[in-house]
């Protein structure tokens, strides 16, 4: 029997939460779907990653409102995912803030990862029809910037690629607590379809310098202490080497891209097959791997049609 395209079988409802990590630093969580942290300032709100639709937003919004009325002057993109950004209008910010990777993946694919993420993730699009559009960054950045909301710094920073080439985080110095966007997955699979898997590896040995005691992963439950931070940094690392070197060692055999992903699914899935979507990520993955090693160092774009065929091509043989 054919399994149901990536995540379109998916469709029960998630037990939100939304925790205090620090006094002012919010973790919006829904039990493996894409977080949202919310930070409160002397003088407004940061909203960080924005949930897939205006409509979806709205209870981002109500959470924040039960604890505070300060405006939402600023929203930041951890990275150009249709299913992080595209909620941001329902915000009202002054301001919205991307790396200059972020920016440039926005201009050269945005739409095509729209029209594709929507396909894969219908539960994760409700209100599809609210989206005005692309979300478009106000300030860029290169490597990072340092925002004072009131008395509270908060650091922007561009570590290095990875999960995108643009890869953002946020990191509340005086409180120790960091906002890894989908640098980092907590008991839920990495998503590596546009990734540079060679590199993520060391763009998680700077983060882990940072020397975070809270985390709010891209999935998975907030993190509130250094052991659990610890323990999510190196449960993403080991995937991502594992699973590379899995498939580049399947490509310099001169194995096929199915042969690559059936060895590949065979050494991850005890390991890893009970964290949140891994059969939904592991044919985007293991093609990006199989890429990477081979003759694109750069992901190529995906599009809906694109997504469809190679999906069925691996999943279905």
């Amino acid at each position: 029997m054919s399994k149901v395209f990536a995540s379109q079988g998916d469709l029960e409802e998630k037990q939100v939460s939304f925790v205090e990590l620090a006094p002012g630093a919010y973790a919006y969580t829904a039990e493996g779907d894409p977080n949202t942290g919310v930070i409160v300032g002397d003088d407004g709100v940061m909203v960080i990653d924005t949930q897939a639709t205006p409509a979806m937003a709205e209870d981002v919004i109500r959470r924040i409102r039960e604890v505070t009325d300060k405006p939402v002057k600023y929203v930041v993109l951890t990275h150009y995912h249709a299913v992080r950004v595209l909620g941001a209008s329902a915000y009202g910010a002054e301001h919205i803030i991307a790396s200059r990777g972020t920016l440039d993946l926005i201009e050269e694919r945005g739409q095509q990862d729209y029209e594709s993420e929507v396909g894969r993730f219908p539960r994760l699009f409700q209100g599809v029809d609210t989206v005005p559009g692309l979300t478009w960054p106000t300030l860029v950045f290169d490597q990072g910037m340092t925002l004072w909301m009131g008395g509270r710094r908060v650091e922007i920073r561009h570590l290095g690629r990875g999960h995108t080439k643009g890869d953002t985080v946020v990191w509340l110095p005086g409180e120790k607590v960091l906002y890894s966007g989908d640098l980092v997955e907590y008991g839920a699979t990495p998503y590596t379809g546009d990734a540079y898997l060679k590199e993520w590896p060391e763009t998680l040995a700077r983060l882990r310098g940072l020397g975070a005691e809270r985390l709010v992963p891209g999935r998975g439950d907030a993190l509130t202490t250094p052991e659990t931070v610890e323990a999510a940094i190196a449960g993403t690392q080991s995937f991502l080497t594992q699973m590379y070197a899995s498939v580049a060692g399947s490509r310099a055999a001169g194995r096929s891209l199915k042969e690559a992903y059936d060895e590949a699914y065979a050494l991850l899935q005890p390991q890893f097959g009970e964290w949140v979507i891994f059969d939904h990520c592991l044919p985007f993955d293991i093609t990006r791997a199989y890429d990477e090693s081979g003759d694109y160092p750069d992901p190529r774009i995906w599009t809906a049609e694109r997504d469809t065929e190679m999906w069925h091509s691996l999943q279905n043989g």
